[in-house]
Formats: C-alpha cells, sequence, structure tokens
C-alpha cells in the first residue's frame, strides 16, 4: 500500500471517530434535555397546583380578609396618633418622627386603594405594619427616657435653686443682721454731749470778758459743754464743730470758707475745736467772735456736730 493510502486511511478514521464523539455528545444533550423539560412540567405543574390552592384559600378567607384589612387600618391610625403625641414630647425628632407617619399613611391610602386584598397582600401589610410598629416603640422608649431624664434635671433643678434661694435668704439675713449691727456699733460710737451754757459775752473794763444777755453789749458767743465718755468710738484727736444760728435763721460764719460735711450733705459752721478724745468725759468751750457786728436781739440756736454727726444743741437769747 502506497504511502499516499496510508495517509488517506488515516485521516478517514479520525472522521469516523470525531463523527461518533459528537453523535455520542448529542445523545447525551437529548437525553439531559428530556429530563429538564419533565422537571419543568413537574414544576409547572406543581406551580398551577400552589396557584390553585393559594386561590382556593383566598376564596376560603375572603370572608375574614376585610375584617383584617380593617382592623390593619385601625392599627396604623393609632400608630399615626401615637406618633402625634411623640412629637408634642420631644419637637427635636419631628422630622424624622414625620417621614415614619408618611410610611404609615402610605400604607393607609394602599388598604383604601385596594377594594379587595388578597390574604397574600394582608400577609405583606402586616409585615410592614410590625417593621413600622418595632420603629415606633424605639421611638417610645428613647423619648420616654429622655423625658425621664429631664424630670430628674428638673428636680435636680428645683432643688438647686431651693437651696441656692435658702442660701441667698441667709446671705441676706447675715446682711441684715451685720448692717442692723453695724448700725447700732455706729449709733453706739456717736459721741454725746450734755450740760450746756450757752451765753453772750461782753468786755469788761479791765479787758475781761464775763457773761451777758444783752444784745447791744455782747461781742462774743460762746457755748460751753461737756462730751461724755463712749467706749465704742476712736479715740485720739477729733474736731468739734459750732453751728451758731442768729434770730433770723442765718449761721454766723467769720469766713464763708467755714464749711463741713455732714450726714445731710455740707453745711456752714461758725468756729471750730480741736480737742484730744481718749474716750473719757472733756470739757470743751468754743467761742465765736462778732468782729464789732452788733449781736441781733432775739433767740439764738447752738449745734454742736464731730465727724459728721450731730451731737448736741442748746439754746439762748439776747435781749
Amino acid at each position: 500500500m502506497s504511502e499516499i493510502e496510508k495517509k488517506s486511511n488515516k485521516s478517514n478514521g479520525i472522521y469516523i471517530l470525531f463523527i461518533i464523539v459528537l453523535l455520542g455528545a448529542l445523545a447525551v444533550m437529548a437525553y439531559m434535555w428530556s429530563n429538564k423539560k419533565k422537571e419543568l412540567n413537574s414544576c409547572n405543574n406543581a406551580n398551577t397546583e400552589l396557584q390553585a390552592d393559594m386561590q382556593g384559600m383566598n376564596d376560603m378567607m375572603q370572608s375574614y380578609v376585610g375584617d383584617m384589612s380593617n382592623d390593619l387600618r385601625k392599627d396604623l391610625k393609632k400608630m399615626l396618633e401615637t406618633y402625634d403625641l411623640l412629637k408634642e414630647k420631644d419637637a427635636s425628632k419631628a422630622d424624622s418622627i414625620n417621614m415614619q407617619k408618611e410610611k404609615i399613611q402610605s400604607l393607609i391610602n394602599q388598604i383604601n386603594r385596594s377594594k379587595k386584598l388578597s390574604a397574600q397582600q394582608i400577609f405583606q401589610l402586616k409585615k410592614e405594619n410590625e417593621t413600622l410598629r418595632g420603629i415606633m416603640k424605639g421611638y417610645v422608649k428613647q423619648i420616654d427616657s429622655l423625658n425621664t431624664l429631664n424630670l430628674q434635671l428638673s428636680s435636680d433643678l428645683e432643688t438647686k435653686t431651693s437651696q441656692l434661694n435658702s442660701t441667698i435668704e441667709e446671705r441676706n439675713q447675715f446682711k441684715q443682721e451685720a448692717e442692723k449691727s453695724a448700725e447700732q456699733v455706729k449709733k453706739g460710737a456717736k459721741l454725746q454731749c450734755y450740760s450746756f451754757a450757752s451765753t453772750g459775752l461782753k468786755m469788761r473794763l479791765n479787758n475781761t470778758l464775763e457773761e451777758t444777755t444783752k444784745a447791744r453789749n455782747t461781742v462774743q458767743l460762746k457755748s460751753s459743754f461737756t462730751i461724755g465718755e463712749n467706749q465704742l468710738t476712736s479715740s485720739g484727736n477729733k474736731t468739734v464743730f459750732m453751728q451758731i444760728i442768729n434770730p433770723e435763721g442765718k449761721t454766723l460764719q467769720s469766713r464763708a470758707s467755714n464749711v463741713m460735711q455732714t450726714e445731710n450733705g455740707m453745711i456752714a459752721y461758725s468756729d471750730k475745736k480741736e480737742i484730744n478724745y481718749n474716750n473719757q468725759s472733756i470739757d470743751v468751750a468754743i467761742f465765736y467772735d462778732l468782729h464789732g457786728e452788733e449781736a441781733l436781739k432775739g433767740n439764738y440756736r447752738v449745734k454742736i456736730f464731730c465727724e459728721g454727726q450731730l451731737i448736741g444743741s442748746d439754746s439762748f437769747t439776747l435781749k
């Protein structure tokens, strides 16, 4: 056999083998397609039976579905009312609460639009309802916790405010008592003078002075008195001021600059005297020279001041 014939026989064998393999693959595919078709037919039959069973169940439960949809609608509306109350309790969550209310209202609208709901639809709506209810319970718990905390904080604030008010009242009471004590000390420290002897003085021929009640002879006015003992006031040098008011109500002044500071403001004085006060009784005499001015007839008033306070007064009359 020639080489050409050998090569031709070999090629034919390969083709035959390929055809055999191809036919075997087709047979396998045909077998598998037949089985899949049987399974698909079985699934279609089962699905048809399930659809028929489901329709039968829907038909059987149709009398109950209406009541279930009504109950579901009422439940959703109650949830809306609950959310409204929650929003009143915590306005900061209004946006998120409104989002949940929109979802609930959407379910209510869906129920209202569907004249005839299947049991499957009711079941699906109930699942969504339960999901929304779970979210609502979370809001209720969160807001109730915040309200409880707010109540506690309010209670603590009221307690602190009450304590603060009590402290302020005690402070004010202590302040009033301290002011009262200071006022009492101030009053107690005020000097007092007594044993007044106020009169006019005339010049005698021997150039000595003696008391007189005649206005035309008077050249000086004098007031002598005793400043009493006081252990509460401070000791040391003190200035005692004398104010003499003539019958016309005018304060006699040797100089226009003779003014002093008192509790009632600045007032004029007639003359003054420096004393060294050691908390014991001390006799004082203050003179006012008329400097040639004629004294008026009538009643004269004398007031004595020390440390801005009126410590005594007297009066006398010149005829």
